[in-house]
């Protein structure tokens, strides 16, 4: 491998294997996610899942049918990061029952972003597939599944996914979004909205400390699309090497690096 896409496969595997949002929301908040989370009402996981869910039915209609195809330069990473920290200031303030409204606004918001940062690493949005490899990055912020040394966390994600994704972008392809109820499609957002809770959770749990909350819940929102735009970049220049040396070469440097 070239050594300028070694080192940006280095980087890659930092965002990716080392993800900061939980320590960066201990920062801001003084006390560990798990401790925060505590604070949350009984009902509050049931609200999530349905928040996630429904975000990412949002995400996943938006990709595939107003996502913007033509390159248009180098990211706009901090309008989206402002845009996003806006929604999180008037979810704060509104608490969990705002979470069902400001989170799929603030995940289309974060798809925008997440599409900028595939475009500059050359991914092709007028294909079904990296329309659909957009909305993957929000199964690939969380942590990586416990216990599992076999492989990296960002590969198990990605093969756990690989079916689901390549249903739904075959039928996709073929009908359309319209389809979006079907089968295959509903299992993706399952999928993907299963990743999705744990680091929604985590947001909301933070979102819970007493504090001022609008103030709270825009700096979080700002931590959230930083965590989502730098794991988009890792995402897609690992995609991007995986076009020009093939996906078991980059797959196996991945690994050493990880390993290291």
């Amino acid at each position: 491998m070239d050594p300028v896409d070694l080192r940006s496969l280095e980087g890659a595997v930092v965002a990716l294997e080392r993800p900061t949002w939980a320590m960066r929301i201990v920062n801001l908040i003084g006390m560990p996610v798990e401790a925060a989370t505590k604070l949350l009402p009984a009902r509050a996981g049931a609200i999530v899942s349905r928040a996630t869910t429904k975000a990412v039915r949002k995400a996943l209609v938006a990709a595939v049918s107003t996502m913007g195809k033509k390159h248009r330069g180098a990211p706009s990473t901090w309008l989206h990061r402002a845009a996003v920290a806006g929604s999180g200031g008037v979810g704060g303030f509104f608490g969990l029952p705002g979470l069902a409204v400001e989170l799929p606004i603030s995940t289309v918001i974060m798809l925008r972003a997440i599409a900028d940062i595939a475009r500059s690493e050359g991914e092709d949005l007028a294909s079904v597939e990296g329309q659909l490899a957009c909305v993957q990055v929000f199964a690939l912020g969380g942590p990586g599944p416990a216990g599992d040394v076999s492989e990296t966390a960002y590969y198990t994600v990605r093969i756990a996914l690989a079916k689901a994704l390549s249903e739904a972008a075959e039928l996709i392809a073929a009908r359309g979004i319209a389809e979006e109820g079907a089968p295959v499609v509903v299992r993706l957002i399952a999928r993907i909205a299963a990743r999705f809770d744990l680091v929604v959770s985590e947001k909301l749990a933070a979102q819970a400390v007493p504090v001022v909350g609008a103030a709270t819940g825009a700096a979080i929102n700002l931590l959230f699309v930083n965590t989502f735009q730098r794991t988009a970049g890792g995402h897609f220049t690992v995609r991007r090497l995986e076009r020009k040396y093939g996906l078991d070469v980059v797959k196996s440097a991945y690994e050493a690096i990880a390993g290291r």
